[in-house]
């Protein structure tokens, strides 16, 4: 018996919704700077990060609850879950929502938009070398290794300032680095899931366990709810929105395609950032390491994952 192939596998189809994703995601940039002030959070105030990020996802995962079964889909499948799929949901939690996040906030809070979008673009090449060891037919060749080397070229011409002097903070472009390096890792271990959880289902849970826990852990540190005034509130629904939209076709497409073919899209996430952290955060994109940053990310992310080559090199 044949199986109609999903849409999502049509290469046009692919590449819309990962072209889509990746502006969202790189949207989130100035969006959380500018949330920063409108929340008054302070760079040094760990806390209130964290809540501010929980109270994002927690909205997003209720987003995701609430819209699928509007456009017609189902919330059954939580009741089909083993104990094994809630263990392995709780660990995608934790690290792809409550610890990635937690870096990747407090990382931002210390680097500009366009610096922190370019080196989390890294993640892409983390990717290259986490499958080299997980999956026998994506192993490391000639060409990926060049691509991974212009890759991690990019993260260092980035955090060149105007006279080319290296500039490195630990807790700014140090936990961007990290919080790649956890994106990469999850997004496997999601392909893994989602073999037997629905994608969507999956990401309505990630964000929202991982959220509360997020919540949780500012409120004992000594976070208050957050607070703002209407700009602020519609800001962090469209964080909210983003991330439900963004992960949930994002963890779609992993389902049907090769990691490869959808890791590729991930360099226009830098380019987005960038873009719109110019034009809402006044932030240049004309610097030479910036552009010349740009040029590295997208030619290493071509090489790492050009994969339709049937011969190794």
């Amino acid at each position: 018996m044949n199986t109609k192939p999903s849409i999502l596998t049509k290469p046009v189809v692919v590449a819309l919704l990962a072209i889509f994703s990746t502006f969202l995601w790189g949207s989130a940039y100035p969006t959380i700077k500018i949330g920063y002030e409108l929340f008054h959070v302070g760079s040094d105030d760990t806390a209130a990060k964290m809540a501010y990020a929980g109270l994002r996802f927690t909205l997003g995962g209720l987003l995701v609850l609430v819209i699928r079964p509007l456009m017609g889909g189902s919330l059954e499948g939580i009741r089909t879950l083993k104990k094994r799929h809630w263990k392995q949901i709780l660990i995608l939690a934790l690290v792809q929502t409550t610890i990635h996040y937690t870096v990747f906030y407090i990382g931002l809070s210390y680097t500009t938009g366009s610096k922190g979008a370019i080196i989390n673009a890294s993640a892409v090449f983390f990717s290259a070398l986490l499958a080299h060891f997980f999956y026998a037919d994506d192993k490391i060749n000639l060409r990926k290794g060049i691509g991974l080397v212009l890759g991690f070229s990019a993260v260092i011409f980035v955090n060149l300032d105007g006279d080319f002097n290296f500039s490195f903070l630990i807790q700014g472009e140090g936990f961007i680095l990290l919080a790649a390096l956890l994106h990469s890792s999850s997004g496997l271990y999601a392909k893994h899931i989602v073999k037997e959880v629905d994608p969507v289902l999956l990401t309505a849970l990630q964000l929202g366990i991982g959220g509360l826990v997020l919540l949780v852990i500012g409120f004992l540190m000594g976070a208050s709810f957050p607070t703002s005034d209407f700009n602020g509130y519609v800001l962090m629904l469209y964080l909210a929105a983003l991330s439900a939209a963004a992960f949930s076709i994002w963890t779609s497409l992993l389902k049907y395609n090769k990691i490869s073919s959808i890791t590729i899209y991930s360099s226009l996430i830098p380019v987005f950032g960038a873009i719109l952290s110019a034009i809402f955060l006044k932030e240049s994109i004309a610097g030479v390491q910036l552009i010349g940053a740009m040029i590295a990310v997208a030619l290493g992310v071509v090489l790492v994952t050009y994969s339709s080559s049937k011969t190794p090199v």
